[in-house]
């Protein structure tokens, strides 16, 4: 009785480690990070909070692992190394995304003559577009464990149209990594998640976060960037 339960286990984790795991395409994400690392490296030393090194360092310990889902066969575990990676490019890109609005709200209440118009208002478009950019990465990762996780795995964080429509949704619809930064553009521009639904508590946080830093940014800097130019 014990070898047969033994091998009723042991099949099944053969049968799940066998399951095929569907890829999406990386190059959607492969140049969401490029862009992220392409505005980190424009801003204006004065707002800069780590050195460019630190950015380089972070795109390639992100890029490596999606080559490497191409590459070899050991797809789970570079999964895992992905999510873990991104997430870590994450926090750090949404750090010094928040410093830099930071500063530049301290520039902008001390007077500062350093930071000019021009500087100010190209600095805020930057900050705004690495605010949606990271967090339509961080919403990816997450949402249903990641792309690392199985389809059987469960846990939506977001309920997106398709998944309410039944027969009508494209056969083997799964949300995809445009999907989220649909989502993450849709909550900095409108401040809500217009049809797609946060179900969790964290995910309506995280909405909740990037929308006041997308608010702070456009009300506060940006127009302040306009007014100064337009006397």
């Amino acid at each position: 009785m014990a070898r047969k339960q033994y091998s009723q286990v042991t099949l099944f984790l053969m049968n799940e480690s066998a399951q095929p795991i569907h890829i999406e395409p990386r190059w959607p994400v492969a140049i969401t990070a490029l862009t992220v690392l392409f505005l980190l490296t424009v801003l204006p030393w004065r707002i800069r909070v780590f050195p460019i090194w630190v950015s380089y360092i972070g795109v390639i310990t992100l890029l490596v692992p999606m080559a490497a889902l191409s590459l070899t066969n050991a797809q789970i575990r570079w999964l895992r190394i992905e999510r873990i990676t991104t997430l870590l490019f994450c926090a750090i890109a949404e750090a010094t995304t928040v410093a830099a609005l930071a500063r530049l709200l301290g520039a902008m209440v001390r007077g500062s003559r350093e930071i000019g118009g021009n500087q100010l208002l190209t600095s805020s478009v930057a900050v705004w577009v690495m605010n949606v950019l990271t967090f339509s990465l961080v919403y990816w990762q997450i949402d249903r464990g990641g792309p690392a996780s199985l389809p059987k795995n469960p846990g939506h964080d977001w309920l997106f149209p398709q998944q309410g429509v039944g027969e009508h949704a494209p056969i083997g619809w799964r949300a995809t990594f445009v999907d989220y930064l649909y989502l993450a553009y849709s909550t900095a521009t409108a401040f809500s998640s217009t049809d797609v639904l946060p179900l969790t508590s964290h995910a309506k946080v995280l909405m909740m976060l990037e929308s006041a830093i997308s608010l702070v940014t456009i009300v506060a800097v940006a127009s302040r960037a306009i007014n100064i130019l337009g006397t």
